[in-house]
Formats: structure tokens, C-alpha cells, sequence
């Protein structure tokens, strides 16, 4: 079926349940950002993929809201579907519950899933709903409708990572978390990244992520763990047992909730809770619920000794394939060979496998050459790619994980002649990214405080990006993860053993696009009368091509920044490559405005 045809069956099913409105939130049982194949129901309807965003459907009218990395793809592809594109945060486009105020009538019924709809988003939507006199219905349309070719729960093989990747085992988390429970009887956990990090199991149930669907319940004296057992081997089992972890089916999570006898006093992160959980622990008479903030985000936030260790191998391995990648690009277009963007991610691949930790991608790959890097999460398909040519730039955006860690990183290359625009703005990015990287700031500062520090030479020139400047990584995990972000209302404060990405940009549509990042880790810059003082260090060690940069644009300490990163690249990488790599590392590492 078409977009259209799709959208049309669903107004059929809604008008069948008495259904004025529907929505399809980019999300899945965990409130996850990725979420796995089978639970993309706004991407089934739209025909558009990508998360952070909302589809909703009336008799008359459809409507999707997506952040500013999405603006210009979702307006290409949107197009003669027959719903409207709407930009998030754009200046004059009410957000999502503001429209659903202004569009529903008395009396009219708004439908959403239960088991995808987070509770923090439906007390938004029932605030809406009942401003316009309306009501909200739990309904499981998107079920009735998509059901050709819709792809089965996954259900891959479980495995856990040896506390020598971890840093500790799953018995001496379960004890972190029931400390940090407090007064709490339980704490249900529902993210699935919680729940990784808190039992070290993992699978690949999500798109080049290493996680399981997968719920857990946490009590004072045990835990019981919600999964597809038929993929859980005897080896992973006996390991849980041993930590006092009990499992249980994936679906027997509601059941269990709604069949607890003893009086449970139950943490829940609203933000993470899907309603059918919450529904069934709020209308048990034993438990009572208790609303706060999931406290396995921050500990799994600030990196122990072993992680931080391993994560710093795993990015020296990945800096070495990123050179070897670099060098087959140049060689292959000095050979006069066509690539299109599609073919980065195999040459990327390809280097990274050389490493016998490697696991696979983080996530999909962005090599976007030209205009196309103006769209900030473009997405190359085979076919339908650009080809590469030897001018302007070409932008990557990639990464890895490996038993031992996960890697982003974005490099822009010059490929041939640029404009002296596109030189002016590699140098503003590049200024911006050494700016976050040399930050030094008093304990305290918050996320949204240092964003501010890295967009001012853009902002000195009246540019900005609509994104933020960076978001933290998990440890061999989503690329992706909470609480803390370099982005514009982030209120949590840095603390040594975070890991943050260090990506502005400049994106002119049209035209061109340019990002630099490298992941950072927070640490201890010391102490003074006034107090302590925190910095980064960086994680990311690859070269940072030098080409385009206007020297005259970069202060001193700039220039000394960079010189000195490029000499702790060659350093750390050249034990890993050849000779003639390493000659090729040295002329790319050389200093710069000597």
C-alpha cells in the first residue's frame, strides 16, 4: 500500500472504534529513541523513518512533528502524501499538543496504544485533549491495520558482558540500585538501556544497537527479568540465577504487575513507563506508586575505571580503521573511480571488522557529499545515492561498537577546490569544536551552560544549528543514552566519568553542510580557592583534516590546541598501523600555522 492508501485504512479502523483522532508517537514498550522494527508504526504510516517524533492522524488532516535534524527530509519526503510536515521549535508551529487543542472538538475521542505511549506524554495529551473538551481512549489500531509484512518481535541470542568489559558484575549493580532506592520496595525498569547496563546482558534486538526487549523488577531481596526466554542460553541463565535474577516471558510483565499480593511501594520513571504497566500497577490495591527519575541513568552515566579503560582501546582501534578508510577514499577518487555515499559504510565496515572486538556499527551510516550534508540525518540509499565527486565536501558521520566500547565520530573531508564560504565555515565549526574541547568550567555547570560556550563563533556571525552540540554515549550500548546532552535546556551538571560527543555544525540547505565531532570524557581540572574546576579529555583519535582551515580565522591557542591533538593521533595510532600508513598519518598530522 501507499502512504496514502495506509493513512486511509486508518481513518477506516478509527471511524469502526469511535476514533476522531490518533496518534503514533515515535516510540516502543521502553519509550525507546530506536526502537525495534516491529513497533514503528509512525514510520509504517508515514513512509518517513527517523525518531523525536509524532504522527497524528484525523478524519480530515494528518500531521507530523520532527525535530530540526529532520526538517528539510521530511518535507522531501512527506510530499503529495497528504501529510503536512511540522518543524518542531520553528517560530510560528504549534507543537503537537497546542494543535490537538486547537483541532479537537467536545466530545470527540483521541486514540493512542498503551503498551507505545509513554505515561509523561499521554498526562500531556489528556491536558490537551481535555482543554478542547475531548477525551483520550487506549487502542491498538495500528495492530488492526499493519499486519502485512510487519516484522515479528525479535527475539535475538542474549549475551552478557564479562565484568571485565563492565567493571562490575549484575549482583553489585542490583545492589547499587536497590541503595538508591531509598524508602522504594521495588523500582520497575523499563528502559532498555537500563536494563543492559544493569543486568550486563545484551543482544541485538535493535538496529546496530546491543540491547534485548526486555522489562525487570527490582526488590529488596530478588529481581525478575522479562524476556523471550527461547533465546536465552543455559550459560546466560545460570549467571542471572546466581545474582538472584528470576525470568520470566516478555509478555508476563503486565500479569505479574497486576498479580502482586504483598504491599509494594514501586519507583517508576513516568518518562519511561508505558501506560499499560502503569495501568496495571495503579489499579492493584497492593502496590503503591511512586514517580521519580529512573536513578540507573546517572549511574550508568558517569563511567567506572574498566569502562573508561576499555572505551579509550576501543577508540584507538576505531581512530586506526578511520585512517585506513580516509586513505582508500583518496586513493580509489585519485583513481578515478566512481563511489557513491552508499559505499562508505561498506569501506568503513570492512576496516572496522580488521579489529577482533568489533561487533558492528553503532548506527547507520551519514556520508552525505555536497548539498546532501546539509541535511543532517540524511540517510544515503544504494540507488538512489549521490555520487562522490572531487570538489566541496564530503561529510561522515559514523560509528562502532565493540565488546569494549562505542564510537561516534564525524569527519568532513574536502575533496577538491571549495568556495571561500565553505572554507569560512569549516574554520567557525572547527573553532566551536576546539572551544568545547579546551572548556574549562566551575563544578556545577550544566549541559545547557556549556552548549551556550560552543555556539558562540557561530553565533558571532548570526548562524546557528538546530540540534544540540552533543549527547552522551552508552557503554557498549545505544550511541545515544541520558541524562546529561550539550543541548540548549539540559539542566544536569557534569561530573568526571561522563562521556559527551563535541558536534556543532553548519547546515545551509542547498549548499552544504560541515560537522566535526569527537567524543569527550569529563574530568578533574583541579581545584583553586574559588572552588573545583572540571574539563574534557578527549576519547575520539583520528586525523582532522587541515585543508580547508582559514589559520588567520583561529586564535593561538586554537592553533596549539589542534597542533597538539594531531601529535597525541600520531602517537596513539601509529603502533596500529603500517609504515606507509603511518608516513600517510604524519603528512595528514602535521602542524598547522608554524
Amino acid at each position: 500500500m501507499t502512504v496514502s492508501e495506509r493513512i486511509q485504512a486508518l481513518r477506516g479502523a478509527m471511524s469502526a472504534a469511535g476514533c476522531d483522532a490518533y496518534i503514533l508517537p515515535s516510540s516502543d514498550p521502553h519509550a525507546s529513541e530506536y526502537a525495534p522494527a516491529h513497533f514503528t508504526a509512525w514510520q509504517y504510516f508515514s513512509g518517513f523513518p527517523c525518531e523525536n517524533s509524532n504522527l497524528v492522524v484525523t478524519a480530515d488532516a494528518a500531521a507530523m512533528w520532527v525535530d530540526g535534524r529532520f526538517y528539510g527530509a521530511a518535507d522531501a519526503a512527506l510530499a503529495g502524501t497528504g501529510i503536512q510536515s511540522m518543524h518542531m521549535g520553528a517560530q510560528g508551529v504549534p507543537d503537537v499538543t497546542a494543535w490537538l487543542a486547537d483541532t479537537l472538538q467536545p466530545g470527540q475521542v483521541l486514540g493512542y496504544c498503551a503498551e507505545t505511549m509513554p505515561l509523561g506524554q499521554l498526562r500531556e495529551l489528556q491536558a490537551a485533549a481535555g482543554k478542547a473538551g475531548a477525551s483520550t481512549r487506549a487502542l491498538h489500531l495500528e495492530d488492526q491495520v499493519w499486519t502485512e509484512d510487519r516484522p515479528a518481535l525479535p527475539a535475538t541470542p542474549a549475551w552478557l558482558l564479562a565484568p571485565e568489559y563492565a567493571g562490575q558484575t549484575a549482583g553489585e549493580k542490583l545492589a547499587r540500585l536497590r541503595e538508591a532506592m531509598g524508602a522504594h520496595t521495588a523500582a520497575l525498569v523499563t528502559r532498555l538501556d537500563s536494563v543492559a547496563w544493569l543486568l550486563n546482558l545484551r543482544a541485538a534486538d535493535v538496529a546496530d544497537t546491543p540491547y534485548a526487549l526486555a522489562f525487570c523488577y527490582v526488590t529488596r531481596t530478588g529481581a525478575a527479568l522479562f524476556v523471550d526466554g527461547s533465546r536465552v542460553g543455559e550459560d546466560v541463565r545460570a549467571a542471572l540465577a546466581a545474582d538472584g535474577v528470576a525470568l520470566y516471558g516478555y509478555d508476563e510483565i503486565v500479569p505479574y504487575l497486576a498479580g502482586i499480593t504483598e504491599p509494594a511501594d514501586v519507583l517508576v520513571d513516568p518518562a519511561a513507563l508505558n501506560a499499560a504497566l502503569y495501568n496495571a500497577l495503579a489499579e492493584n490495591p497492593a502496590c503503591t506508586v511512586s514517580e521519580g527519575d529512573d536513578p540507573i541513568q546517572m549511574m550508568k552515566a558517569v563511567k567506572n575505571e574498566t569502562e573508561l579503560a576499555c572505551t579509550r582501546r576501543a577508540h584507538i582501534a576505531d581512530g586506526a580503521a578511520m585512517v585506513r578508510f580516509q586513505m582508500e577514499l583518496e586513493r580509489r577518487l585519485a583513481a578515478g573511480e566512481t563511489l557513491h555515499e552508499s559505499d562508505m559504510e561498506e569501506i568503513l565496515c570492512r576496516h572496522r571488522s580488521r579489529d577482533s572486538r568489533f561487533w558492528g556499527k553503532s548506527f547507520g551510516t551519514i556520508a552525505a557529499w555536497g548539498p546532501n550534508a546539509a541535511m543532517m540525518h540524511y540517510a544515503p540509499k544504494k540507488g538512489a545515492d549521490a555520487a562522490v565527486e572531487r570538489r566541496g565536501f564530503l561529510l561522515v558521520d559514523c560509528g562502532g561498537t565493540y565488546c569494549d566500547g562505542t564510537t561516534d565520530i564525524t569527519r568532513t573531508y574536502a575533496l577538491g577546490p571549495l568556495t571561500e564560504q565553505e572554507k569560512f565555515w569549516y574554520t567557525l565549526v572547527l573553532r566551536s569544536h576546539i572551544d568545547v574541547a579546551m572548556a574549562v568550567w566551575k563544578e556545577g555547570a550544566t549541559g545547557g551552560e556549556l552548549d551556550m560556550l560552543a555556539r558562540q563563533p557561530i553565533w558571532r556571525q548570526m548562524l546557528n544549528y538546530r540540534c544540540g552540540t552533543g549527547h552522551s554515549v552508552s557503554h557498549v550500548g545505544a550511541v545515544h543514552e541520558g541524562p546529561h546532552s550539550l543541548r540548549p535546556g539540559n539542566r544536569v551538571a557534569f561530573v568526571p566519568g561522563m562521556v559527551i560527543t563535541d558536534e556543532p555544525g553548519i547546515y545551509e540547505e542547498g549548499i552544504a553542510g560541515v560537522r566535526i565531532e569527537n567524543e569527550l570524557v569529563c574530568a578533574d581540572a583541579g581545584e583553586s580557592a574559588y572552588g573545583r574546576y572540571l574539563k574534557f579529555e578527549p576519547l575520539t583519535w583520528a586525523p582532522i583534516d587541515t585543508t580547508p582551515v582559514l589559520t588567520d580565522r583561529l586564535t593561538a591557542e586554537e592553533i596549539d590546541w589542534l597542533n597538539g591533538y594531531h601529535a597525541a593521533v600520531l602517537e596513539k595510532l601509529s603502533p596500529l598501523l603500517d609504515a606507509e600508513e603511518r608516513t600517510w598519518l604524519a603528512a595528514k598530522c602535521a602542524p598547522i600555522g608554524a
